[in-house]
């Protein structure tokens, strides 16, 4: 069973309910208490039905759990719930061999932003947690990334993150690629994202009530503010990106249906590994694969068809295969 946030929860209010030696717990107050705290972190949690709970139980009895020992005792109609040893705690387990293969996955991940301004704490860190848990043993390197550590603007990366999480407005010095100079503006930081191997910071302009983005490697200096920081209230960042290929959404912009044709060769490719969460299969036979995505028509996405060449046509609508034949023969975009 994954570890995730939710199951995290779940287990350690098991784990103190069984570890109460001055209160009886059954089935529905284990469960009444789980719910409970689910509902405390997340208020849109629906919580869990007995059926998990159940579930939850056994694997903390499991080997892949803690092989915790429970005690189930009955009294009158009802059965409660305890360790058989109060003294035991779940927290004081011993880590197993796939948590810390687990750790170490997760160590190889963070080692990506050594090196990056800001982040030296992690280098720091990492030894210590190898030392103490005693994860040195093999080193050899069984998973990589796509990372770049020498691209223009990475360095800004730790001072936005930091912006970010302490709710700092900053002066950024910023100059697009059409601009000849650079311009000054004050921008409260909401969130950082990575496309196509490029860095975006997304936040609002203090004098505009919308969210711009700015490329990192167009930045060219960035000033912390001692200012009252805008709160983001208007924008979810996962339904923001929700109907784009990109980072870029265009103003007052709504996404539309497309629908593509993909030959045969191209096929395979395009099943595996689709051009968006909303594509659908229309057909697929001896001529071809015909899909459909629903997505806002930013720049982005012309650029990911022009990449298929002649491997793709656009059948619908009819206004986007004009704008790329345009794009294609050097005309000059609209």
């Amino acid at each position: 069973m994954p570890l995730n946030k939710n199951a995290i929860l779940r287990y350690q209010v098991l784990d103190k309910c069984f570890r109460n030696t001055g209160r009886n717990y059954t089935i529905e107050d284990l469960l009444e208490e789980i719910n409970e705290k689910l509902l405390y972190d997340n208020p849109k949690s629906k919580g869990i039905k007995r059926r998990q709970l159940f579930l939850d139980i056994k694997f903390m009895e499991s080997e892949a759990g803690w092989s915790i020992d429970l005690k189930r005792e009955k009294q009158g109609k009802k059965w409660f719930y305890r360790y058989r040893d109060s003294s035991f705690s779940i927290n004081n387990s011993p880590l197993k061999e796939i948590e810390l293969e687990q750790i170490k996955s997760t160590l190889s991940i963070l080692s990506r932003i050594k090196g990056v301004s800001q982040f030296k704490w992690i280098e720091q860190v990492i030894p210590k947690i190898e030392q103490n848990l005693g994860l040195k043993g093999n080193s050899e390197k069984i998973i990589d990334f796509e990372s770049n550590q020498n691209l223009k603007g990475i360095e800004h990366l730790g001072v936005l993150f930091n912006a970010i999480l302490y709710k700092k407005p900053l002066r950024i010095s910023y100059q697009s690629f059409k601009s000849t100079k650079a311009n000054d503006s004050v921008i409260h930081p909401y969130f950082l994202k990575q496309y196509n191997n490029r860095w975006y910071l997304f936040g609002q302009i203090a004098r505009f009530d919308t969210l711009s983005n700015r490329a990192l490697d167009r930045i060219i200096s960035i000033e912390e503010l001692d200012e009252d920081f805008i709160e983001n209230t208007k924008y979810n960042m996962d339904d923001y990106f929700e109907d784009i290929i990109g980072v870029n959404r265009g103003k007052n912009m709504e996404p539309e249906l497309i629908e593509l044709h993909f030959l045969p060769s191209k096929a395979p490719y395009i099943l595996t590994k689709p051009l968006h969460g909303s594509q659908k299969q229309k057909t697929f036979d001896e001529t071809g694969l015909n899909i459909t995505i629903e997505v806002i028509l930013n720049y982005e996405l012309k650029s990911t068809l022009l990449s298929f060449g002649n491997e793709v046509r656009v059948i619908s609508p009819k206004s986007l295969d004009e704008e790329l034949e345009r794009m294609v023969y050097g005309k000059v975009y609209p």
